[in-house]
């Protein structure tokens, strides 16, 4: 018999640009997107959208290979994301939030020669880049023309075709996405096809859905916003597409739209209940609020769960490992155990963890430990940077950089970031522990603590604190409260009292300026 043709073809699995394909070719006249202003978009007209602006820039010539996107929450961003895939373009995204150094940064680090930008917000960058960085060889405009075209215009000369991604290997590179840059310049994640289907598949298997998927968008589109785009559209969904996040148009859009699921951090969520007007809004169609990015103190969380009711359910990731390495579900949300609520769940199938000692050695249950990943959620590594590549995968592992303490029965909870423990007279403090039992505190609504240099004890805590203006407490009560709960060693030697806690782009404490500010 006649053995059979066997192709690399035949066994390759899927690709971001298959599965979004598939998304939008049922169903196609169900509304995908609903926006502020009442317009809809269907499954159809944003299948179109794709086609249109991947052709508009796969004819750019010469062709881009890399490409940067700068916008806000408008309903042509999800489109361009795609259409630079599926036009074969790698793709980064600049922070809205960022400044003109950080995006000339990523633009030369990335070798990216075109720059698409929203008209309305952006114009001014837009101009200055196009001043300053000489790599950008094309400028298109979303919206009104200016120092580039308007895609929508270029557009018009495009009629809609099939959805067909270009020739990808799995482990090609799709997009690019920038760490933070807390400890130094931001590294270049390369992120690949595989990565983007995998996480995908994790939200679409571990992710505790509605059953009618109305979900709002308030994180920037062009970052975490869109990151759960493709699994809502496999699951039939819609998006609604808020300009932004205000806490009182984030709860009129829930009332209006009745909302059953939204995605954000932890910062944000406090700034919905701590809000004078909560309260005042029906919000009672949430059935999940998907969260995570950053800790959210325990003693928080409950006061979230019972204004809200459990609807939360918590991702815990990084950049170099999307979205969901593991997961801690509405049901294991158990409001009178605190070591439950700083738990960020148990690892999902898709993936390996480990919590290893310096020397990759496992630790037991019950002692701190690396969190270690495997599987094919992971990154191929840092664009151009060899040697931070060859550091975090050492050993064949990623390694996360946060600390963590398994229970028995399987649960992780992140004590710190390794770069945030604090080493005071040769004693490690994790600054997460000191966080939480802060946070118990009725006056406290939020809490970041540092390590800042001393002479005799090489580094000191100390804690910054923000209180509810409705309520009195002392830098000497809240030490004393660490003290008793953990011990002289894990007590502030100060505490400073601030309106508000600086916060990074991504909406997470920003220690690196706190240090900055306390260090001296």
């Amino acid at each position: 018999m006649k053995e059979p043709l066997m192709t690399s073809s035949m066994y390759q699995s899927a690709l971001i640009t298959d599965l979004v394909s598939h998304a939008l070719n049922y169903d196609v006249d169900r509304v995908v997107v609903v926006l502020e202003d009442g317009r809809n978009q269907s499954a159809r007209e944003l299948r179109d959208l794709i086609s249109r602006y991947s052709q508009v820039f796969a004819a750019l010539a010469p062709k881009p290979l890399r490409a940067a996107v700068i916008a806000k929450n408008r309903v042509e961003v999800p489109a361009v994301m795609n259409a630079l895939t599926f036009a074969g373009i790698v793709s980064t995204s600049l922070h809205p939030m960022g400044a003109i150094e950080d995006y000339l940064y990523v633009i030369e680090d990335a070798e990216v020669d075109l720059l698409v930008y929203d008209a309305d917000h952006f114009e001014g960058i837009a101009s200055q880049l196009k001043d300053r960085a000489p790599r950008l060889k094309h400028f298109v405009a979303i919206g009104t023309e200016g120092v580039g075209p308007s895609v929508n215009r270029m557009a018009e000369a495009f009629l809609p075709q099939p959805l067909i991604g270009p020739p990808a290997e799995p482990n090609d590179m799709a997009r690019i996405a920038y760490s933070g840059g807390t400890t130094g310049k931001p590294k270049g994640i390369m992120v690949t096809h595989r990565t983007m289907v995998t996480s995908t598949m994790i939200q679409l298997t571990e992710w505790e859905w509605p059953a009618e998927i109305r979900h709002l968008v308030c994180a920037p589109l062009s970052h975490a916003g869109a990151s759960v785009l493709t699994a809502i559209l496999l699951k039939g969904g819609a998006m609604v597409v808020a300009p932004g996040f205000e806490p009182v148009a984030v709860m009129q859009a829930i009332e209006k739209h009745r909302i059953t699921s939204v995605l954000m951090v932890p910062t944000m969520v406090l700034a919905l209940i701590d809000h004078p007007r909560f309260g005042e809004f029906d919000l009672s169609s949430l059935e999940v609020i998907f969260y995570g990015a950053s800790a959210f103190p325990a003693a928080r969380l409950k006061d979230a769960i019972e204004k809200l009711g459990p609807v939360f359910f918590q991702f815990y990731g990084q950049s170099e490992a999307p979205m969901s390495v593991s997961v801690l579900r509405r049901a294991e949300h158990l409001i009178d155990d605190p070591l439950r609520l700083a738990s960020c769940g148990r690892p999902t199938p898709w993936n390996r963890v480990a919590l290893m000692d310096d020397d990759m050695r496992p630790v037991a249950d019950g002692e701190p430990g690396e969190i270690c990943v495997q599987g094919p959620l992971l990154m191929a590594g840092y664009l151009n940077k060899p040697e931070e590549t060859e550091q975090a995968l050492a050993g064949g592992w990623l390694h996360t950089g946060d600390v963590a303490i398994k229970s028995p029965d399987g649960f992780l909870r992140i004590v710190d970031r390794k770069k945030d423990m604090i080493v005071t007279g040769g004693f490690n403090v994790f600054a997460r522990e000191v966080e939480d039992v802060l946070a118990t505190h009725p006056a406290v609504r939020q809490a970041a603590v540092i390590g800042i240099p001393d002479p005799k004890w090489g580094e000191t805590v100390k804690a910054v604190v923000v209180t509810d203006p409705a309520q009195t407490v002392t830098a000497e009560e809240l030490i004393a409260l660490v003290r008793e709960r953990k011990g002289a060693v894990q007590a502030p030697k100060s505490i400073e009292f601030l309106d508000a806690i600086p916060l990074s782009p991504l909406g997470k404490p920003d220690k690196k300026a706190l240090r900055a500010i306390y260090a001296g």
